[in-house]
């Protein structure tokens, strides 16, 4: 690989991981400042709960965003090609269906999305919880529309079977292709 081809990936690497691990939590630390403006509901009451529950979110989420990208690179060959239409790293050279990959196609995505809840839960905010859910759902559909129309293109029947078989996000939870 070229010098320049790796510092692309590095750079998508960093500017990748300022988003989702910073830029998107720090966004809804903000967005629980405006519950107060409209609602004096709050999401659970007891702050003990609040913090069992939070961390019984955020430990598999971060052990599923890891384990998936390790995995990736190892058995994939690759990682996350590209994301909205800019390559960050070398595609994957075969799919990879064992591991992680064997409970949902998106593992990284469910991790980070029970990170994110997590947070939410933290904050006990109803704002962010809207946010989350609203910033879940465009996800998913970018996932539908845009990576698995490319993983079927790079990998074809060998996808479309994995597909059929594999739910998308959420173990054990099959919705209608």
């Amino acid at each position: 690989m070229a010098m320049r081809e790796t510092l692309r990936y590095i750079a998508g690497y960093i500017f990748g991981s300022a988003i989702f691990l910073f830029l998107i939590p720090f966004g809804l630390y903000k967005l629980s400042g405006y519950d107060k403006l409209w609602t004096d509901l709050e999401l659970l009451q007891s702050g003990a709960v609040r913090y069992i529950l939070s961390i019984c979110c955020f430990l598999p989420g971060a052990f599923f965003m890891i384990w998936s990208n390790i995995f990736l690179f190892k058995a994939g060959k690759g990682g996350p090609a590209e994301g909205m239409g800019v390559s960050v790293s070398p595609r994957t050279q075969r799919l990879v269906t064992t591991g992680p990959y064997r409970y949902c196609r998106n593992p990284m995505v469910l991790g980070a999305l029970l990170i994110y809840l997590s947070i939410v839960i933290f904050l006990n905010s109803l704002t962010a919880l809207g946010a989350l859910m609203i910033f879940s759902l465009s996800g998913i559909t970018y996932l539908k529309l845009s990576e698995e129309k490319r993983l079927e293109k790079d990998f074809g029947d060998e996808f479309l079977e994995y597909r059929r078989k594999v739910p998308m996000l959420f173990p054990g939870i099959r919705f209608n292709k």
